[in-house]
């Protein structure tokens, strides 16, 4: 559905981003994860047709797209921040996009009426909008930027400053709409968001894209390179000889009565070897590569970030 090709942003002399290219599918729930200045929001805002390229082109439905209406017509947006809108109520914000986006009238107050329902906003419609909590705002926004029931929504750090109860729920909102078939953006540098609701993921840093693709791929890769964790009831000694004499174990650390080899071999050369520890007789309870996170792709890749969030526990009061 989107693309962006060989796109450089530059404020002043540092590039926001550098030679970004990434594609988005129809239907993605897609998950951008960096750390703060990475260049995320840059990306999200070129995506949404609210900044241009210095450098690289953008692409929507396969076509490239001449400046920034045709991706703000097909794009619902959401900022990390809803802006201030004093003495404005619920209804009254909902009523002033309606209206942005042409809807008048019954057709407007069935659409408002819908969208609020959706996000469990009926009741807050006479609240000012500033009196409202961050995780309120953010349902909000996301109401708002249905209104014109674009195909795809790009979100800027959704979820960031809301509380684990109040990010549960925005994340069942957005899973919600991807089953419904809406293609979703979201940034984030709170790394369990992404690894539990989205299908595919980019890692950006400084700016460039380390890794991307289906979020399954993308933990496969690193997860090959991982140690085999291989668990015997006994005879753990027996086992690391027989693990040293192949070629293939590049180094074997034993834990009780776990041992961790570092194991070059592809898949069925990992059932090769199990097959060979069981024929010698050895009690083998569980033989597994070790499992990656995404926290330790992100690691592994950049060499770790103290800005990034690995936990959904973590969050601004």
């Amino acid at each position: 559905m989107l693309e962006l090709r060989n796109v450089t942003k530059i404020y002043g002399t540092e590039p926001a981003l550098s030679d970004l290219s990434l594609t988005i599918g129809d239907g993605a729930l897609y998950g951008f994860v960096g750390p703060n200045g990475a260049g995320k929001t840059t990306a999200i805002r070129i995506m949404a047709g609210l900044l241009h390229p210095d450098a690289g082109e953008v692409l929507f439905a396969g076509r490239p797209v001449a400046g920034g209406r045709e991706l703000i017509k097909n794009t619902g947006y959401i900022p990390d921040s809803l802006g201030i809108y004093r003495n404005l109520k619920v209804s009254e914000y909902m009523e002033f996009f309606a209206s942005c986006a042409g809807l008048e009238g019954l057709e407007a107050r069935r659409r408002i009426e819908e969208l609020l329902s959706d996000v469990d906003l009926t009741d807050r419609e006479d609240y000012f909008v500033e009196a409202l909590s961050r995780g309120m705002k953010q349902r909000l926004s996301l109401a708002r930027a249905l209104i014109s029931d674009p195909p795809m929504l790009l979100m800027d750090e959704p979820t960031s400053g809301l509380d684990p109860g109040t990010r549960y729920e925005f994340k069942k909102l957005v899973s919600g709409l991807s089953d419904r078939g809406k293609t979703i953006v979201i940034s984030s540098h709170i790394l369990s968001d992404i690894s539990e609701i989205c299908s595919d993921v980019a890692i950006i840093d400084q700016g460039k894209i380390v890794i991307s693709g289906r979020l399954s791929d993308v933990m496969n890769r690193v997860t090959a390179g991982n140690p085999i964790v291989i668990s015997v009831d006994r005879d753990v000694t027996k086992a690391v000889k027989l693990l040293k004499e192949e070629p293939r174990t590049e180094s074997v650390t034993v834990r009780g009565n776990d041992i961790l080899i570092s194991f070059s071999g592809f898949p069925d050369e990992e059932a090769v070897l199990l097959k060979k520890l069981v024929d010698a007789g050895i009690p083998v309870r569980s033989f597994a590569r070790q499992k990656g996170s995404l926290e330790s792709i992100f690691m592994q890749l950049t060499g770790g970030h103290d800005r990034l969030i690995a936990s959904s526990d973590d969050y601004n009061e």
